[in-house]
């Protein structure tokens, strides 16, 4: 399989998961600024995961302009990651609605605990068929924010049962981290 036809149908995955995620955005019945307010909640929540399917979409972009060639287990990998991706809308809608409890609240960082897991995977076979001394691995490094940031759901996973602002805390400052990848990204591949 060539890789843009891999790119092309993660990207279309990854619309249709915005998509869904903002039809979770109902119109309020006023027409004032108070009824926004139960608004909040959800519109928060989709704020978070929006960052976070941007995060993923930039950097899936970027390893797959690495690859030279795509193989079975890439492909089953990137289906692994769309999977866990495709349930952000579910999650999202399910947090917001119920103004960030601690159920919800935790099945969301499961949620995006799980998507990291898998992209972990997917970029590690693509490290591994273009090879250790390959300008991907380079741009990798050592990967710490790719280790640290399954740590950090795990740690909100089990805060969220304490509380939750914390724990949200915790969903928040993973992207702001992650952001950093990209031009990491762009630095070494664009050489």
């Amino acid at each position: 399989m060539e890789k843009n036809r891999l790119e092309a149908f993660s990207d279309g995955v990854i619309a249709i998961i915005i998509t869904i995620m903002v039809l979770e955005l109902k119109v309020p019945h006023g027409a004032d600024l108070d009824a926004l307010q139960p608004l909040l909640p959800v519109f928060l929540s989709y704020v978070l995961s929006f960052v976070y399917i941007g995060i993923y979409w930039n950097n899936h972009h970027h390893l797959l302009k690495a690859i030279r060639r795509v193989n079975g287990a890439m492909m089953w990998a990137n289906l692994h990651l769309l999977f866990w991706l495709s349930l952000l809308p579910f999650v999202t809608g399910w947090m917001g609605e119920n103004h960030f409890t601690p159920l919800p609240t935790a099945l969301y960082g499961a949620v995006m605990l799980l998507a990291a897991v898998a992209y972990y995977i997917l970029q590690s076979l693509i490290v591994a068929e273009q090879g250790r001394e390959s300008k991907l691995a380079a741009a990798l490094g050592k990967d710490f924010k790719g280790k640290i940031s399954p740590m950090l759901f795990v740690v909100g996973i089990i805060v969220a049962s304490l509380a939750t602002l914390p724990s949200g805390a915790i969903y928040v400052v993973v992207p702001v981290m992650l952001h950093i990848l990209v031009p990491r990204f762009l630095h070494v591949l664009d050489r």
